[in-house]
């Protein structure tokens, strides 16, 4: 754990002097904080129309009587607290944009810069190797989570109506923030860090990290059409899932990390 702990540390020196490859992710986050009050919020301001008038929400009012610490919401907090929770799964994409911008250069990267050889040199296991790095690109991505999560959850409380944000201190909520978030992120640096060991393009890396982000879109149309709640025990089943996934992906990464071949490769 020492030679991982310095190893960690020396990966994020590297992202603070070079900070460009977190850009993606600030980007993401943005877009993924604001969406949601541009549909809630201005454009029933531009229309003159609030949300409670529209006969197709309706079933957002119905959906929190089911929620016994929601049932006190009126009919235009209720919706606004059902469009706010239901795009908060694009707050997912944040750490997951974050991971991916960061893991796809953490071996491509210093194949370039010809700082890879030796590390490898060195007696760090190839565990020890990819661990530091997966943490090196998770740890950032968490952080950036939990800020664009503290300003959506501030923002919906000053400009939604009151009792609104509620929604989105839920167990199903949270759970989508703090466990389904994280894991898709680690899936998503794990094939970043995989395909980076083999290629020499940090971009192909990227693209195959980006495969995630397909099945998070899908989670969104299906909630938004109510074909599917993601509930806390649906999150839980999830996460489950992606602790497999994430076990082999690592045991995948060590397999394909050819230390010999990367030495004699970019000599």
């Amino acid at each position: 754990m020492s030679r991982i702990g310095v190893l960690l540390g020396k990966e994020l020196a590297d992202l603070r002097q070079n900070r460009a490859i977190f850009v993606p992710a600030l980007i993401t986050g943005g877009v993924s904080v604001l969406l949601p009050f541009f549909v809630a919020i201005i454009v029933p301001a531009l229309a003159g129309e609030r949300l409670a008038e529209s006969g197709d929400l309706q079933i957002a009012v119905e959906m929190y009587k089911a929620h016994p610490a929601l049932r006190h919401l009126g009919p235009e907090a209720a919706i606004q607290a059902w469009i706010f929770q239901q795009f908060l799964i694009l707050l997912v994409l944040t750490p997951v944009a974050g991971a991916m911008s960061i893991a796809a250069y953490s071996v491509v990267g210093e194949k370039q810069a010809r700082t890879l050889e030796p590390l490898l040199s060195t007696p760090l296991t190839t565990f020890e190797l990819l661990a530091a790095k997966v943490l090196g690109a998770f740890l950032p991505a968490l952080a950036l989570t939990l800020g664009c999560f503290v300003i959506y959850v501030a923002g919906v409380a000053i400009v939604a109506e009151p009792g609104a944000f509620l929604a989105l201190l839920t167990p199903a909520s949270l759970a989508v923030m703090f466990l389904l978030g994280p894991l898709a992120a680690l899936t998503a640096l794990q094939l970043a860090v995989c395909v980076s060991s083999r290629v020499q393009d940090a971009r192909s890396a990227q693209q195959i990290g980006a495969l995630v982000v397909l099945p998070i879109a899908g989670l969104l149309v299906l909630q938004l059409t109510g074909s599917f709640e993601l509930t806390a025990r649906a999150s839980a089943l999830l996460a489950v899932g992606l602790l497999a996934v994430n076990a082999a992906l690592m045991r995948l990464g060590v397999a394909l990390f050819d230390r010999e071949s990367i030495l004699i490769r970019w000599k």
